[in-house]
């Protein structure tokens, strides 16, 4: 399977921790760099060392939220062709339209209980290891 570039952009450290560790339970070797914000993000990305593959990211966020970074990304010639998966406490419909309309890949809401977000993490890994990325 391919290895991913992952961007994982979530505020909450806990988020984070799961992911990470839905990832080591599951071997998958995927290289996650992580930002609390969009604006961690956004510097994360013009930063000519990184080269990501996929990002998943939070709506609800300080300093610069989901929707803006994906305004700022989706306008941007460089990284608009990354795919990015919205992974958010929101399960609203306009949340969702709206995440859609501005492009994006797919889109889930955070189960409550650890063993349906680790179905969802792996299944949305592994679909992803499959497809051809532009890098």
């Amino acid at each position: 399977m391919n290895s991913l570039s992952i961007l994982l952009i979530d505020d909450d450290e806990i988020e984070r921790m799961k992911f990470r560790k839905v990832c080591e339970k599951n071997q998958f070797n995927h290289l996650v760099i992580e930002a609390n914000d969009g604006e961690k993000a956004i510097s994360l990305l013009n930063n000519p060392e990184n080269s990501f593959d996929l990002i998943i990211l939070d709506l609800n966020m300080p300093k610069m939220n989901g929707f803006e970074f994906l305004k700022k990304l989706k306008r941007d010639n460089e990284f608009q062709h990354i795919p990015v998966v919205i992974m958010s406490t929101s399960s609203s419909y306009s949340d969702l339209k709206a995440c859609y309309s501005i492009g994006v890949a797919g889109y889930f809401s955070k189960p409550l209980y650890f063993n349906e977000y680790s179905n969802k993490i792996v299944s949305l890994l592994n679909y992803w290891e499959k497809n051809e990325l532009i890098s």
